[in-house]
């Protein structure tokens, strides 16, 4: 069997002081690691990706997917699903994208999902990487040494989901020069908006192109179906502080006994707070913990995981962590059900998915009793992929697949 050449790119002074920098950190950060790795939340992924536990891998990837997190690795799900007979290696960084990845690709012998290694020791991965065809790195996850390394046996590299929020624009900008050199490693970029592509090419970067996010091409899953009642049901969703009562008293405004608002706290720890509020404020409610039952005006979800099964209830939703400047939260899975939506305007960690809807409501907090008793004027929402195939992208990444 022909082994292909490995190509030795040359230690630049830039890449050496980055290195040598990093490997003196990751030096004194192994007393931390060994204390962090008594918490469950980090017991495994710092020993893998500091320590290298258990990184060797069971078989050469001809295509090598990072995501960071739990909803990286969920966004990519389409999109791996387009490469059934290719041997993939999908990394992340945390606990919960990791248990994410194990779960939903147990069953298949193609893709093997370890801890990212952090870059000083990605070394041990450059044997197995003879056969990699190319490298695909999510959103912002822009470590140079991983770029560098798919680039020096031969690989094409790949950021898609790519984003640069207005919050985080300034640091990127303060490290121009880093990000320049960084930029030099990756050959294609998918950004998710025009914005995000202007943003990026200040920064260094070519050949960009606008796909929308990937969430788009992943159906929201319903684990459990409810009949949908004939009255209006109100859902405010992934609420934080300060939006609960906000939300109460303008559907208390709408004066309809027959309405019924559900709502779903972001945080489990709320769930307890949420019902106090309630009976402080002499509001029947019912909760989902102790079965579903909308006899009352008011139902609490207090349960994790669940909301996509109320989505298809709803006649209108109002999407929390938008009235507090938290940034808003994911308007993709209510608008996949086309309801009528409603939302504050601190979206800013959601922009890209916005732009992905089509009829909404941004408004202010002192406006949302006179939207929600004009309910009936609103639109219902809908997806819009611009005409983007998700197999496009698969196709730019890896044609002899399709």
């Amino acid at each position: 069997m022909h082994i292909p050449h490995l190509q030795r790119l040359p230690i630049k002074p830039f890449e050496f002081l980055y290195t040598g920098i990093l490997a003196s950190l990751h030096g004194l950060a192994l007393p931390l690691v060994g204390l962090f790795s008594l918490k469950s939340k980090y017991q495994h992924s710092l020993k893998a990706r500091f320590l290298a536990r258990k990184h060797a891998l069971d078989f050469p990837p001809t295509l090598w997917f990072h995501a960071c997190s739990f909803g990286e690795i969920k966004s990519l799900q389409a999109l791996l699903d387009q490469f059934p007979q290719v041997p993939i290696l999908l990394t992340t960084t945390t606990q919960t994208g990791f248990e994410l990845a194990c779960a939903t690709y147990a069953k298949n012998p193609r893709i093997q999902v370890r801890f990212l290694l952090f870059e000083t020791l990605l070394f041990l991965w450059r044997k197995d990487l003879a056969h990699l065809k190319a490298l695909v790195v999510t959103e912002a996850e822009l470590w140079f040494n991983v770029f560098r390394l798919a680039k020096s046996v031969g690989a094409q590299t790949f950021l898609i989901n790519a984003r640069i929020s207005k919050r985080s624009y300034p640091r990127y900008q303060r490290f121009k020069g880093f990000y320049t050199r960084l930029f030099k490693q990756v050959d294609h970029i998918y950004a998710q908006t025009p914005l995000d592509q202007e943003r990026l090419a200040t920064l260094g970067a070519q050949n960009i192109q606008i796909f929308p996010n990937l969430k788009l091409f992943n159906p929201p899953k319903v684990s459990h179906t409810y009949t949908k009642p004939d009255h209006l049901i109100v859902l405010a969703a992934s609420t934080h502080p300060g939006e609960e009562e906000l939300i109460l008293k303008a559907f208390l405004a709408l004066n309809d006994p027959h309405a019924r608002l559900l709502i779903a706290p972001r945080h489990p720890e709320r769930f307890a707070e949420v019902k106090t509020l309630l009976a402080h404020q002499s509001t029947a409610f019912n909760s989902l913990s102790k079965g579903f039952d909308l006899d009352k005006s008011v139902f609490v979800i207090d349960k994790l995981g669940v909301l996509n099964d109320f989505y298809p209830l709803a006649d209108v939703v109002i999407l929390g962590g938008s009235f507090v400047p938290i940034g808003g939260h994911n308007p993709l899975e209510p608008a996949f059900f086309g309801v009528k939506l409603i939302s504050g305007k601190h979206i800013f960690n959601q922009q890209a998915l916005f732009a992905c809807v089509q009829n909404y409501a941004l408004i202010e907090p002192e406006q949302l009793s006179a939207t929600l008793a004009n309910h009936a004027q609103l639109l219902p929402s809908f997806l819009d992929t611009h005409n983007h195939q998700i197999n496009e992208l698969a196709h730019a990444i890896y044609p002899t697949s399709l």
